[in-house]
């Protein structure tokens, strides 16, 4: 799967990259209107990740010379709500979604993955997770140690799936955080501890170790 991300902010498009990166997404990046028609026209994307207000070119712009050129590669727009742009302009120019800032990055990931299975494009990305006798069901949001499911909360599970995506690594908070909270989030970084004690608390306390001064990090069952 590739995607293709607009967004002139480069903070939040280096962390979007670095998040579907982690998901196995292949991700190009590019930071105004006209450098993203460009590279959306000369390349095969599975979706494009698309912000509104750019230099150059504008999203609304980009989405309908895009759509006015055949192109049905699925869109998602974002914006920082001002009352200038609203969602129905977005949807009207062709995008697919619609996504207002400041948003969590799993609702995003969920969103993406919903286009692609719309457009029948998902079954390439990987579904599932496993680690020793841990599976996480990305699709189903469901997770099962040893056969037995556990529930977990939208954050628990955020958590869950990043350590899982780089299992056997060491993960920083401040990585954990960018994967599964606001961007725009500026708290306490340990608030990460709390959510790993959770899923301690639910799956196991050996399935999360903790790397003193660096993060965390995800291990296999040594059953």
């Amino acid at each position: 799967m590739r995607v293709l991300i607009v967004e002139d902010e480069r903070r939040l498009a280096r962390s979007l990259a670095q998040g579907l990166t982690a998901e196995g997404f292949a991700v190009d990046v590019v930071h105004n209107g006209t450098d993203g028609l460009h590279r959306a026209t000369e390349t095969s994307y599975d979706l494009v990740i698309l912000d509104i207000m750019l230099p150059g070119m504008n999203g609304y712009r980009v989405c309908a010379a895009l759509r006015a050129a055949g192109d049905e590669t699925p869109i998602l727009m974002l914006t920082a709500k001002d009352g200038e742009y609203d969602e129905a302009e977005g949807l009207d120019t062709g995008a697919d979604d619609y996504l207002t800032k400041p948003f969590s990055y799993v609702v995003l990931v969920a969103r993406v993955r919903a286009l692609l299975r719309r457009r029948g494009r998902g079954s390439t990305a990987s579904p599932e997770l496993r680690v020793g006798d841990l599976v996480i069901d990305r699709g189903a949001r469901r997770v099962t140690r040893a056969g037995a499911e556990t529930s977990l909360t939208a954050k628990e599970f955020a958590v869950l799936e990043h350590l899982a995506s780089r299992a056997g690594e060491v993960v920083s908070k401040a990585e954990i955080l960018e994967h599964g909270w606001d961007f725009a989030y500026d708290g306490d970084p340990n608030i990460v501890e709390v959510y790993v004690s959770a899923l301690r608390r639910k799956l196991g306390p050996d399935l999360i170790v903790t790397v003193r001064g660096a993060g965390y990090r995800l291990v296999a069952s040594r059953a």
